[in-house]
């Protein structure tokens, strides 16, 4: 597709917009998924809890902020899906290949990301009919679960879910859903979080979250902090490439910016204050890694006073956290489909769907021992995880920061900042960010190690 027609086709979902409240949410809603609740934790587990919440904020801060203003200028100034959204704000057709980096990531991501959503559904509906807390291993529970085909069912299930809502566009899909589910998110974090720090023993775990031992902070600690505050707010990833072609000119995006960073670490911030006292509560090691919450919060929750419903109401939670950021996830390649093939948003997200449906199977099967599906030490599960999480949204990210420092001539006009914000904005894209950016990379491709 040529320049000109990208300047002359508009398409419908372009035609769409959302309103500023329902952008801001929606905006969080793609943060808040299960790298907060389910990543996080156990991350801040592993790396001396307060003291790494701390430089997980300044992190957020140094890098998430600068970036996440940048994606959303380019999206808004281009109104073209990712993939052509750098070369309609002005970039030079080098751009396009960056633009389509940022459809293929996602694409990608939803291959494995739609299973974990899968499996959280089940634990979801397993946790409320009691059946989940028949056992006491619960290590064997999950093994077993995963190693099965039950996962392709719940597989196809976050797909049609999370393609349903999509299918209805952006007003009437995705910004309703968010308006019904984040608020509903803070609903459940609340009653869950109430239930945890009062539970007997609790003190210690909320003391672990909040009392910070600077003692514990190593050069990997920063590294971890770093790009676990470029992920969670979804940055690489197209995400706000496309959500910020939707969003109207008078939006300003320093605020939506600042309220979309404010929910992604509040979210984070309740997130531990529901692990940790529960965990601590119950004896459980907080640096169990992704066992954590599928492995050892079941067990604490089967130890509970009414625990199938606490436990139901936190894989409700975490369900629908993964299913806000598969929502904004699969946008992505929807919109490149009807910009790029022109097709409708019905056909292209069935379409999508059916396609990411086979590709995801490979990765589901990896994880029942599947030998010729595991190679190198790591699944295809996990190979698909490494590629795209370690590799393909660091150099997007690194991409956006030259893009809109180094390159962009309407980033001032399309950032909407005054001259003294614009300058310290600019100031970070050119020779912090970037830096930062190369290090996560560095150190999440296993090139730079401790």
């Amino acid at each position: 597709m040529d320049d000109q027609k990208f300047s002359n086709y508009e398409l419908s979902q372009k035609q769409e917009r959302f309103s500023s409240a329902g952008f801001i949410l929606t905006a969080i809603g793609s943060s808040v998924g299960l790298g907060n609740m389910w990543k996080f934790p156990y991350i801040t587990g592993e790396h001396g809890g307060a003291a790494f919440f701390l430089l997980f904020i300044l992190c957020l801060i140094i890098i998430g902020l600068p970036v996440l203003l940048a994606e959303l200028a380019i999206g808004r100034s281009g109104r073209g899906s990712a993939a052509t959204s750098f070369v309609r704000a002005g970039g030079g057709r080098g751009w396009k290949s960056v633009g389509l980096l940022q459809v293929i990531a996602p694409f990608l991501i939803l291959t494995f990301y739609m299973i974990v959503a899968g499996w959280t559904l089940h634990y979801a509906v397993f946790s409320f009919s009691g059946k989940l807390y028949s056992g006491e291993d619960f290590s064997s529970q999950f093994s077993g679960f995963i190693s099965g085909y039950w996962p392709v069912v719940w597989q196809l299930v976050a797909l049609l879910i999370s393609g349903g809502i999509v299918i209805l566009g952006i007003a009437k899909g995705i910004e309703k859903f968010n308006k019904l589910i984040i608020p509903s998110l803070v609903v459940l974090l609340l009653i869950l979080m109430i239930r945890a720090v009062t539970l007997p023993g609790a003190d210690e775990g909320v003391s672990f979250f909040l009392k910070p031992d600077f003692s514990q902070l190593t050069a990997e600690s920063a590294l971890v902090a770093l790009g676990h505050a470029f992920f969670s707010l979804s940055l690489g990833m197209g995400i706000l490439l496309t959500y910020g072609s939707y969003v109207r000119k008078e939006q300003s995006l320093g605020t939506a910016s600042l309220a979309i960073g404010a929910g992604d670490l509040i979210y984070a911030f309740i997130a531990g204050l529901i692990i940790f006292p529960t965990t601590f509560s119950f004896g459980i090691a907080p640096d169990q890694g992704p066992s954590l919450v599928f492995i050892a919060l079941p067990a604490a929750f089967s130890a509970m006073p009414l625990g199938t419903l606490f436990g139901g109401l936190f894989f409700v939670l975490l369900a629908f956290a993964a299913l806000t950021s598969a929502v904004s996830l699969l946008e992505v390649p929807v919109s490149y489909a009807m910009e790029r093939f022109r097709w409708g948003r019905s056909k292209a997200v069935c379409i999508i769907i059916v396609i990411l449906f086979v590709l995801g199977i490979p990765s589901v099967l990896s994880l029942g021992h599947v030998s010729a599906l595991t190679f190198g030490g790591k699944s295809f599960f996990d190979w698909v995880d490494f590629i795209t999480s370690n590799l393909m949204l660091p150099i997007g990210g690194f991409a956006i920061t030259v893009f809109a420092g180094y390159y962009w001539k309407g980033a001032a006009e399309a950032s909407g900042l005054s001259a003294g914000w614009f300058r310290v904005w600019l100031f970070m894209l050119r020779y912090v960010a970037p830096v930062l950016v190369f290090l996560v990379f560095l150190h999440s491709s296993g090139i730079l190690q401790f």
